[in-house]
């Protein structure tokens, strides 16, 4: 898998995120061209490769002709989804705006539709954005990581006039996230900045296990006391918690089946070793209700279970997809001491964070047995089990 690491130890904006992204190796010509598909004109974008503190970079100069231009949430979707780019952009952009737009709105006490844009809503801001998003596709970015943010200190002007550093967009946006200021008073993170890696990120904090690849620094424009710029690592991820295994998915339709006999053929593909099995509704030739019962397994368990299906099933036939690649991530199963004896949970690692799961059949058992509320069986033995596991 190939995953971004984010390096804010001089904060992040709009334009150091672009930057670092092309200093990494995506295609300047080609990012132009993405961005073309906007059909918005009066724009280009600029690349100065400069050396500063020591280190060779990326800074890029998004000019434009427009001064200043507001741009409320539903014009820059309407700019987004008349455009020809690919749908993934799309929707990752418009995340991104939308969250901004949630923000303001929250901070103006407005509604989300009446809010405009001020900065983040002029072009500049714009190719910042989607442009971001565009180069992490040339890359082939599939996961994205930040560390910790460095937002900075003091007062910065706007349009609404002074404010305090962070800015109250800024702050919102950040919820959840850590956060530093070493007092370098200037604002090191922009709202368009935080709004880019909190809405794409995963986690904010570790560096994670990877073999990196390519590294860009991205350069802003002021001069502070420490290096100002963002690098961005790229690499394969090697997270010990995630591992590759093979499948293969056999498919059938079906539409004269008495529905109560579901339940005993998944339970036999289940106990026969099916990774999983689902059922979907479709509707079938002549207007009839049918069922799409999938089966996933090994490749090795191809043949035991579409004897099952074809014993267990009216089906007259079995389609079996080529073999195709499932991600894991590291699972435990263990067990825990509660006021209602040992009960089984499950752990998912994943990033070095461990998720812990209660067996939801042994929190029934005990709501039943008990006589208590199921959704306070869950909570207690989670709460007991973390304690217990993180000890």
């Amino acid at each position: 898998m190939n995953i971004a690491y984010f390096d804010c130890f001089a904060g992040a904006s709009g334009d150091m995120i672009l930057g670092s992204l092309v200093d990494a190796g995506a295609d300047l010509d080609k990012l132009v061209s993405e961005l073309n598909k906007l059909n918005v004109p009066g724009w280009s974008l600029e690349r100065e490769k400069i050396v500063s503190k020591g280190i060779s970079g990326t800074r890029m100069h998004v000019h434009t002709e427009e001064s200043h231009h507001h741009r409320g949430l539903n014009k820059i979707f309407a700019i987004i989804d008349s455009s020809e780019l690919p749908d993934t952009v799309k929707s990752k952009s418009k995340m991104v705006f939308q969250r901004l737009g949630e923000a303001e709105a929250k901070i103006h006490n407005k509604d989300i539709e009446k809010i405009h844009f001020h900065e983040v809503g002029a072009l500049d801001s714009i190719i910042d954005i989607i442009g971001s998003v565009i180069a992490m596709e040339l890359l082939g970015i599939e996961k994205t990581f930040t560390s910790k943010f460095h937002v900075g200190s003091g007062t910065v002007e706007c349009a609404h006039g002074i404010i305090p550093v962070p800015a109250p967009a800024t702050v919102e946006l950040l919820k959840n996230a850590p956060v530093y200021s070493t007092g370098i008073e200037s604002e090191l993170l922009t709202p368009t900045g935080a709004a880019i890696l909190t809405t794409l990120a995963e986690a904010h904090n570790k560096f994670p296990c990877m073999n990196i690849q390519n590294t860009g620094y991205g350069f802003g424009s002021r001069e502070l006391p420490i290096a100002n710029y963002l690098r961005v690592v790229t690499g394969i991820s090697t997270d010990a918690s995630q591992k590759i295994d093979e499948v293969v998915l056999l498919e059938t339709n079906i539409d004269d089946m008495n529905p109560e006999l579901y339940e005993y053929v998944m339970e036999r593909l289940l106990d026969a070793g099916a990774k999983d099995v689902y059922l979907q509704q479709i509707i079938m030739k002549k207007n009839r209700p049918g069922v799409i019962l999938s089966v996933m397994c090994a490749p090795a368990e191809t043949d035991n279970l579409s004897s099952i299906i074809f014993s267990e099933t009216t089906t007259l036939g079995i389609r079996i997809s080529e073999i195709k690649k499932r991600r894991l991530v590291h699972r435990e199963n263990v067990e825990v001491e509660t006021p209602w004896g040992i009960v089984k949970v499950k752990i998912k690692i994943n990033n070095g964070e461990k998720i812990i799961s209660p067996e939801y059949e042994e929190c029934k058992r005990i709501a039943k047995e008990k006589n208590l509320p199921l959704q306070s069986v869950f909570a207690s033995i989670r709460s007991i089990a973390d304690k217990t596991i993180g000890s």
